[in-house]
């Protein structure tokens, strides 16, 4: 998002993600995570334009804001938009996402690069596996992370009783820490700190099978075990004070260095140039089918047309470029949805939509199947 230098295509990003939660919780978002952390000074007006009051930024979006924000980050700020931004606490993040340095790298914790789809002899797991012959992860795995520089051929055998007391320990851990880290907090500040701890969804359950686990023994324990803190929405902190300082956060992301290096480098910058002509093409769209009767299939395939921008501008393909693990599929998926984009764009403005085309489109591509192809005018 903040690599777009075309506003209108921060406009519908934000204009399609406020309308689908809409759709699916029935009442208008609050507030956004916005995607890596990204932000770009005047992303927040557009923000504002869609009724959300706050968003979450990464550390040094605040701190190094303008002018030097008092609290840090552990009080939001307001952008001059009146758009509150929340900054990510590193202390807090670190302790679980970090497979290093945090919990999640325990070795009573489950090994998830060890599975009997490729353990087991393979005549006896080929009919659970991929109908190719290609062994995959099934989900099943038996052995525990057992150390950090041990072979995952020498990996022990899981023992789920164990991994679920450490879960139960490491949370009680983390309560700890919050607990002295607002301590002392409240000695430095006027008011009641925040600390936002953010975390990907599918570190829980996914990378760290015991997350879930974690998360629901952290949430009884904050309960019943201690009256240092609370735990409170961003939401709900605004609405205790309102009052506070006004900042223009930085351009940053939470990615490597904090800025947009691991999206725009010498591995990916190839991309964006296409990304850009995407734009320029949907609002020539635009231009030309608003403002006037569309048949059934320029409504789809303009819906189409829309849903290809929003996948070939998926933040993951440009990271898995950089990181050098999937990078043919990453390219793979960025060509096809522009090349997928350009036919329907060149369809639209011949007049001649190739059903079959579209429809197939429409199968292998459904995400937000109500979405407002106008948001990009």
């Amino acid at each position: 998002m903040p690599l777009s230098p075309d506003r209108n295509a921060v406009n519908a990003q934000v204009k399609i993600a406020a309308d689908h939660y809409t759709q699916t919780f029935g009442r208008r978002p609050r507030g956004i995570w916005l995607a890596e952390c990204g932000y770009n000074p005047g992303d927040d007006e557009i923000l504002k334009k869609y009724g959300i009051r706050y968003f979450l930024v990464d550390t040094h979006g605040i701190l190094y804001g303008k002018p030097r924000p008092k609290y840090g980050v552990f009080a939001p700020v307001y952008c001059k938009s009146g758009v509150a931004a929340f900054g990510r606490d590193l202390d807090s993040s670190k302790q679980v996402w970090s497979a290093k340095e945090g919990y999640p790298g325990d070795f009573n914790y489950r090994e998830f690069y060890r599975d009997i789809g490729y353990d087991l002899d393979y005549d006896y797991i080929k009919p659970y596996i991929h109908e190719s012959g290609i062994r995959v992860n099934t989900g099943i795995k038996y052995h525990k992370i057992t150390g950090g520089k041990v072979d995952l051929s020498n990996k022990a055998p899981y023992d789920p009783a164990a991994a679920i007391e450490k879960a139960a320990e490491h949370a009680g851990n983390f309560m700890y820490n919050r607990e002295k880290q607002v301590e002392h907090l409240k000695g430095l500040m006027k008011r009641e700190p925040i600390i936002v701890a953010p975390y990907d969804a599918e570190l829980f359950g996914h990378w760290w099978y015991e997350g879930p686990s974690f998360i629901d023994f952290l949430m009884r324990k904050v309960f019943y075990d201690q009256q240092t803190f609370k735990m409170i929405t961003p939401s709900e902190y605004l609405e205790l004070f309102p009052k506070n300082q006004v900042v223009t956060p930085t351009f940053s992301s939470w990615g490597y260095k904090g800025y947009a290096e691991f999206w725009l480098n010498n591995t990916n910058d190839w991309i964006y140039r296409h990304l850009h002509k995407t734009y320029e093409r949907m609002k020539e769209l635009c231009s030309i089918f608003m403002y006037k009767p569309r048949s059934a299939d320029e409504e789809r395939a303009l819906k189409q047309a829309a849903r290809e921008i929003l996948l070939a501008q998926s933040s993951d393909w440009a990271f898995i470029m950089r990181t050098d693990t999937t990078v043919q599929y990453a390219v793979k998926r960025t060509l096809q949805h522009i090349f997928r984009f350009t036919r329907l764009y060149e369809m639209l403005k011949s007049g001649n939509i190739d059903a079959g085309y579209l429809a197939e489109m429409e199968w292998k591509d459904n995400i937000f199947p109500d979405v407002d192809w106008t948001a990009y005018a």
